[in-house]
């Protein structure tokens, strides 16, 4: 009975996640959509392509469930499924992803959570695991990239959130006299007057 209430729970969330993250993209132009947002070359079309290859990898071939999508072998890893080439397009990576979704929640509708998976990449004593502790991963994975996605969608527009339900028309003036705020904090305690 907990295993099922815990599996159940687990997969909503990550279903939950997964949206989030892939509405970050709405509305973007393809540019925003593919550029480097930061000094390491973060970018939001690229945390959707790696969070596909992490599922297939994680939710397939730990369980011996090979992905439908191609994917390199884990041994070749190289950095390629964290940016879109000029020749994917965003919706070749979403409908890859969406497919992604499709193979991992059949894993995760067909497998108990004590079920076996080994996890090659992983050091010793840790590559033998099960669907719980997969589950997790993946989870705390997509929650992670979804929340780097959030900073920069903000970054870029200001739209925030997890759901188009979410969003909110900023006051530009009450956002600025509270960015000053933050920034008059930082500054006194800085300078050791706080």
């Amino acid at each position: 009975m907990i295993d099922e209430f815990a599996k159940d729970n687990l997969h909503g969330r990550l279903r939950r996640d997964r949206k989030a993250l892939l509405w970050k993209l709405d509305g973007l132009s393809e540019y925003d959509a593919r550029r480097p947002l930061t000094a390491t070359g973060t970018n939001l079309l690229g945390l959707v392509k790696h969070m596909a290859c992490v599922e297939a990898r994680y939710l397939g071939e730990v369980f011996d469930r090979p992905s439908p999508e191609p994917l390199p072998r884990w041994q070749d890893h190289d950095g390629s499924d964290l940016w879109a080439t000029e020749d994917e397009t965003r919706d070749q990576i979403i409908e890859s992803y969406r497919r992604t979704w499709e193979h991992s929640d059949a894993t995760i509708d067909e497998l108990a959570l004590d079920a076996p998976g080994h996890v090659p990449w992983w050091p010793e004593p840790h590559p033998n695991t099960n669907l719980f502790a997969i589950l997790v991963h993946v989870l705390g994975e997509t929650n992670r990239h979804a929340g780097h996605a959030d900073i920069l969608r903000e970054g870029l527009d200001g739209r925030t959130g997890m759901r188009p339900e979410h969003v909110m028309q900023i006051d530009e003036e009450a956002h600025a006299a509270y960015c000053a705020r933050i920034e008059q904090a930082a500054r006194s305690a800085a300078s050791g007057k706080a």
